[in-house]
């Protein structure tokens, strides 16, 4: 995970090609998704399906494939398994966003999910913070037990954000999670489950209360609804964003002071497979 990080700290800091808006496919079951892109490192694309209701079949909500070509022959190198992938790189891009904005003192992280990205946030947040105590808040709540056993934490609710330090939203929930005002200051939010226009995990408090951090303006201005419905509603400008990833990577201050509240929005890039994807190969 520290290695997807870092591989994704230096390519953002180098700087974000052109990027392809995914092509998005709804099915009788769910959605088809295709996410390419090329750069530096190569060409990849990826191909994915998600299936809201496979967890009740004992199937992964995420499934596809990755394949990853040269950056100079473009011959086809490595075939990847996509749901892995999508894990890792969108752990390690939120604990990009943790390394940058949460505080340094940061000890309590609240989880909410209890699949494949909820542990994939554990490991991304615990290397790059010294976290103390885990609390993972889901609707099932025997996956939450099992999810808090295996990293040391216990289960909650949502009153929990109340007294932490990092909050991580890694759901399929279409609609807010939580009280954006109980929201402690100086709080750092990760937001990743959504990534539709239409849909959203944080509410328009947590948004407007935060200093906000997106992967790219033009990705997230088309499809994250957890920026977009506040701005729908006029409760922020499109100025609401101060940096992109890029940016916050080279420097650009995001974090004013120990009482600020941070977001990142994350809807995830092709780039960020690709980037992950080459490290993987490279390793």
């Amino acid at each position: 995970m520290r290695a997807a990080i870092d591989a994704l700290e230096a390519a953002f800091g180098a700087g974000v090609p052109p990027l392809p808006l995914r092509t998005h496919m709804p099915t009788p079951n769910g959605d088809l998704l295709m996410m390419p892109a090329a750069a530096r490192h190569g060409v990849g694309v990826k191909l994915i399906t998600v299936t809201p209701q496979n967890p009740e079949r004992g199937l992964p909500f995420v499934q596809g494939t990755y394949v990853l070509f040269g950056p100079v022959s473009q011959s086809p190198e490595a075939v990847m398994d996509g749901a892995s992938l999508t894990a890792l790189r969108t752990g390690a891009v939120s604990g990009l966003a943790t390394r940058w904005l949460a505080r340094r003192d940061a000890r309590r992280l609240v989880v909410f999910g209890a699949g494949v990205q909820a542990r994939a946030h554990v490991e991304a947040v615990r290397a790059v913070r010294d976290i103390e105590e885990i609390v993972i808040v889901s609707r099932t709540r025997e996956r939450a037990d099992a999810l808090a056993a295996e990293v040391g934490g216990r289960t909650g609710s949502a009153a929990d954000v109340s007294g932490a330090d990092i909050v991580c939203t890694c759901t399929t929930s279409p609609r807010p999670l939580f009280d954006g005002e109980i929201l402690a200051e100086g709080v750092h939010v990760n937001a990743v489950g959504a990534y539709t226009p239409s849909s959203r995990e944080l509410d328009t408090a947590a948004v407007a209360r935060g200093r906000v951090v997106v992967e790219t303006r033009d990705v997230a201005r088309a499809e994250s609804g957890d920026l977009l419905i506040p701005m729908a509603e006029g409760a922020i400008g499109d100025d609401h964003v101060v940096a992109d990833l890029a940016e916050m990577v080279r420097g650009k201050e995001v974090r004013r002071s120990p009482v600020d509240v941070t977001v990142f929005l994350s809807v995830g890039l092709g780039f960020e497979d690709l980037v992950v994807a080459r490290a993987a190969v490279d390793a």
